[in-house]
């Protein structure tokens, strides 16, 4: 066997080995969510007895008056679907406009945006809260505790990522086009929405995904924005329900958690090809 085939073999190996390593925590929320909470705190790496204990932790945790996971879900997914809309939109319209105006001053706002991905959340979260208190004192709009405010924090902390990658992508579409439908009697709204927005879909599949990941699982900006028993709750606010001070139900955790993972998993599997495209474009162009 020639050393160009050993170490293709060694590298399938790693990549097995990592893949495998990847998918463990994925295993352990499957086995242990068919289990009771004895079992899983007691036998968390065997495999269980019953598989229709699923079926009861689902049935448990949908009809839970104190949890409200339906209502959870019916939120999470409002609060999702709005903010990605916003987000690819908004971002891919200031893209285009950065790239196509050659002027110091687009320049500038472009490295703001990126300056703004190194700023860790931490930093801005109480002035986030300060702000929304001091508009609702002002103009009587209440952006706590409501749809509003959790979907304008979404938009204002993935613009920077999404107008980056965009930008990357926008870069390499040859002006002509525009040029040609400019001639042809389209306005700039006609050439963005006509032209430029459908040429985007990988990228578009780019940046849903990965916003649509962090929004789906985000737990500290919810805490944060809409807090605990509130009416509105997103699916990991419900999910920590479950812990309790001195209670934890472990087995209903993991199911809430299987739960949620299903959609993402869903939506991840049907646009891998362009995530994948979509992310070579805008790293390299």
């Amino acid at each position: 066997m020639s050393a160009r085939k050993i170490l293709w073999l060694v590298a399938e190996i790693l990549a097995l080995g990592l893949f495998l390593v990847f998918l463990f925590p994925f295993f352990l929320v499957l086995i242990n969510s068919a289990k009771t909470a004895f079992e899983v705190t007691q036998y968390p790496l065997v495999m269980p007895e019953d598989w229709a204990n699923i079926g009861r932790n689902i049935s448990t945790i949908w009809t839970s008056t104190n949890i409200r996971y339906p209502a959870s879900f019916v939120s999470s997914v409002i609060i999702t679907t709005v903010s990605l809309v916003a987000i690819s939109l908004l971002s891919a319209q200031a893209a285009w406009a950065l790239v196509r105006t050659k002027t110091v001053t687009s320049s500038i706002v472009f490295f703001m945006f990126v300056a703004a991905m190194v700023i860790p959340f931490q930093i801005v979260m109480f002035p986030l809260l300060s702000w929304f208190r001091i508009i609702a004192s002002i103009t009587g709009i209440k952006l706590l505790r409501t749809y509003p405010g959790m979907i304008l924090s979404y938009i204002g902390f993935g613009v920077s990522l999404s107008i980056f990658m965009y930008h990357g992508f926008i870069k390499s579409i040859p002006v002509e086009l525009e040029e040609a439908a400019t001639i042809d009697g389209c306005n700039r709204a006609e050439i963005f929405y006509k032209i430029i927005f459908p040429i985007l879909t990988p990228i578009h599949a780019t940046v849903l995904v990965l916003n649509g990941i962090w929004i789906w699982n985000d737990f500290l900006l919810p805490l944060l924005v809409l807090g605990k028993g509130n009416a509105i709750q997103t699916i990991p606010l419900a999910v920590s329900n479950f812990a309790g001070a001195f209670v934890k139900q472990w087995d209903l955790i993991l199911t809430a958690i299987l739960l949620a993972m299903i959609p993402v998993i869903i939506c991840f599997l049907l646009a891998q090809k362009y995530i994948v495209k979509g992310m070579v474009a805008g790293s390299i162009k």
